[in-house]
């Protein structure tokens, strides 16, 4: 495999590539995609002359660089979590039809949230989640669930690390976390009023298959008196789909 002077692979750089796009930065110039690689620039654009060449990256009429269509065709082929996400579909669609506010699905992912699927409307209150977009374990509803269900090496090092704080609500206190976690596999579900944004709250359960948590779904609702009202049909949804996965 050919390797850069410093010892790296082509295929690290081409990862480093890929990771500098984000939910908020699709479309980057070729100098900010090699910043954000941490890359030459004449490093960046042979590996990106090359990707795009394989359909793995693209370039738009003004010569930003995108990713391509073929990574989507990629992962699709190959997802582990195509079943899943096809399977919560028609139950977040159904959810999301009672509740007219955004409805979420994410999967455990190293010390991280991945949203996996969202379903949104006009008017629905602020919400920082996208598809393939990440938030720290202890700041979201959906994180919160799967860490409160997550092996006991991984809790225990989320709960010693210094957690990412949004608002005052957040849960950055490891033994608040630690008291919020219990309560959660206690109760069935997170409730997270202002814990990401002062105006929303979150509300999550998990999602089962064979007895193990593989999934949290989830509602982002005003944060409001009636907020708590939401958590009776998502835990319904989130037991119908646990039961339909099996």
């Amino acid at each position: 495999m050919a390797r850069s002077p410093d010892g790296e692979s082509v295929i690290t750089r081409a990862v480093r590539i890929l990771d500098a796009f984000g939910p908020e930065s699709t479309v980057l110039s070729l100098s900010e995609l090699g910043r954000r690689a941490r890359l030459p620039l004449a490093t960046t654009a042979r590996l990106v002359k090359e990707m795009t060449r394989h359909g793995l990256l693209d370039r738009d009429e003004h010569r930003q660089v995108l990713i391509g269509t073929r990574m989507w065709e990629l992962a699709e082929r190959a997802s582990p979590v195509r079943d899943l996400r096809e399977t919560a579909l028609p139950y977040m669609g159904d959810l999301h039809a009672v509740v007219g506010h955004s409805t979420q699905l994410g999967v455990l992912d190293g010390g991280e949230v991945l949203f996996v699927e969202r379903l949104t409307a006009p008017g629905s209150v602020v919400n920082v989640t996208r598809i393939a977009g990440r938030l720290p374990l202890n700041a979201s509803s959906a994180g919160l669930v799967l860490l409160a269900h997550a092996p006991d090496g991984l809790r225990e090092r989320v709960l010693a690390a210094r957690p990412t704080a949004y608002t005052r609500h957040t849960l950055a206190d490891g033994q608040a976390l630690r008291t919020e976690l219990a309560g959660i596999r206690r109760r069935g579900f997170a409730f997270c009023p202002g814990h990401i944004h002062p105006d929303a709250t979150g509300i999550a359960v998990p999602v089962r298959r064979g007895g193990h948590v593989v999934a949290a779904m989830g509602l982002v609702v005003p944060n409001d008196d009636d907020a708590w009202t939401f958590s009776r049909p998502l835990v319904l949804a989130g037991l119908a789909l646990s039961r339909a996965l099996g």
